[in-house]
C-alpha cells in the first residue's frame, strides 16, 4: 500500500505489525480443499481495487492449478452486490468460497455467514470472528497476539526508538477455527485430520 519501503527497513515514520492477510490465500485454499476434497470449483469474493483482495486472488490462483481446481473472482463493495455475488456463485455451482480480508466484509460478519447458509456455499473467512459469528471456517493471524506486539512497539517508540529503523513484524501465530454447528447445517462432515488441525472447534 506504499506506507513503507520494505518490511525489514520501513524507512519512514511508520512501522508496526503486518497481518499478512492477503499472503495466506494459498494456505486457506488448501485447508478448504482438505475439508471438501471433492470440491473443484472455488470462488474468491473481494472488494474492487483493494490491495488485500488483489494479493489474495493472486495467491489463490497460483495454488489452484496444483490442486486442479477452478477459481472464479467476484467483487462486492455495497450490500446489494453481496447478494448478487452469492446468487451468481449459486448459479455457477461454486463448491466453496474464500472471503478476502476487507473491513467492509468484517463489518458484515453475520450477513455473510447467513448468505453462505442460505445459498449452501461453504466459506472460509480471514479472521476467527467470522467463524464465531456463524461462518464455517476461518484461518488468519491471531489478532490478540498481534495487538500485544503492536503495544510493545508503541512502547519502544515512546522511549525514543525511530520507526524507520524498526522492522515491521510479521505474524508468527495463526488461528484455524471450525464451526461444527455451521458444518452440520450445511450437511458437511469435517474429516478427522482437518479437525485435528483446528486451534478451536465451535460446537
Amino acid at each position: 500500500m506504499g506506507f513503507i519501503a520494505s518490511l525489514s527497513r520501513p524507512g519512514g515514520n511508520v512501522t508496526g505489525v503486518a497481518f499478512m492477510g492477503g499472503q495466506i490465500g494459498a494456505k486457506r485454499l488448501g485447508l478448504l480443499h482438505d475439508l471438501l476434497p471433492a470440491a473443484a470449483h472455488f470462488a474468491v469474493l473481494g472488494a474492487t481495487h483493494h490491495p488485500l483482495t488483489e494479493a489474495t486472488v493472486k495467491d489463490v490462483q497460483e495454488s489452484a492449478g496444483a490442486l486442479g481446481t477452478r477459481v472464479d473472482v467476484l467483487y462486492a463493495n455495497v450490500d446489494s452486490e453481496i447478494e448478487t455475488a452469492f446468487a451468481t456463485m449459486a448459479q455457477n455451482r461454486v463448491d466453496a468460497l474464500l472471503i478476502a480480508p476487507d473491513e467492509f466484509f468484517t463489518s458484515r460478519l453475520k450477513q455473510l455467514a447467513a448468505m453462505s447458509l442460505r445459498y449452501r456455499i461453504p466459506a472460509s473467512y480471514p479472521i476467527s470472528e467470522f467463524a464465531k459469528a456463524g461462518g464455517l471456517v476461518s484461518y488468519g493471524p491471531d489478532f490478540a497476539n498481534a495487538y500485544h506486539e503492536t503495544g510493545m512497539y508503541t512502547g519502544r517508540v515512546v522511549k525514543g526508538e525511530t520507526p524507520a529503523e524498526l522492522p515491521v513484524e510479521q505474524p508468527t501465530k495463526f488461528e484455524f477455527v471450525i464451526n461444527l454447528k455451521t458444518a452440520k447445517a450445511l450437511g458437511l462432515t469435517i474429516p478427522q485430520p482437518v479437525l485435528l488441525l483446528a486451534d478451536e472447534v465451535i460446537e
